[in-house]
């Protein structure tokens, strides 16, 4: 199944935080341990494409699994990792958003799947304080759909 995560409301290129300054601030998808398509802070949007096999368990519940997919049964999810981009292109990460896979209406996959539509994650990337948005994504931050 395809999978297309779209990012709004990024929170810019700079960001302080505990006394740490980041100055060159991108998002990306996390593949494996790797950050991948990195996306400027200051964007205007960001996208981001990945195939994810879905596997139907024995007791019925659906399964996740592909090289941008995370966590335990029952509990998979994909990273968007934050981090600076370094002069060197480096990218030392600071924060992760959890988009949770468990916990999209399995109506919505099987139609994507049926369809041969991707399911679309829509996410808000700047958090209620405006800094880069971190930890477990929830509703309204984050709405899924078949597109």
């Amino acid at each position: 199944m395809r999978v297309q995560i779209r990012g709004r409301d990024l929170p810019g290129r700079t960001w302080c935080s505990d006394g740490e300054d980041h100055g060159n601030v991108h998002v990306g998808l996390q593949v494996r341990s790797d950050p991948f398509d990195l996306v400027p802070g200051d964007a205007d949007s960001a996208s981001w494409a990945l195939e994810v096999r879905v596997k139907v368990a024995e007791d019925g519940a659906l399964d996740f699994a592909g090289p941008a997919v995370h966590g335990r049964r029952g509990d998979r999810f994909c990273y968007l990792t934050w981090g600076d981009v370094g002069p060197d292109g480096g990218f030392a990460m600071f924060r992760r958003a959890k988009l949770m896979l468990d916990r999209v209406d399995p109506a919505l996959v099987r139609s994507a799947e049926d369809d041969g539509q991707p399911l679309i994650g829509e996410v808000s990337l700047t958090d209620d304080r405006g800094g880069p948005r971190c930890a477990r994504v929830d509703p309204p931050a984050l709405s899924w759909s078949v597109g």
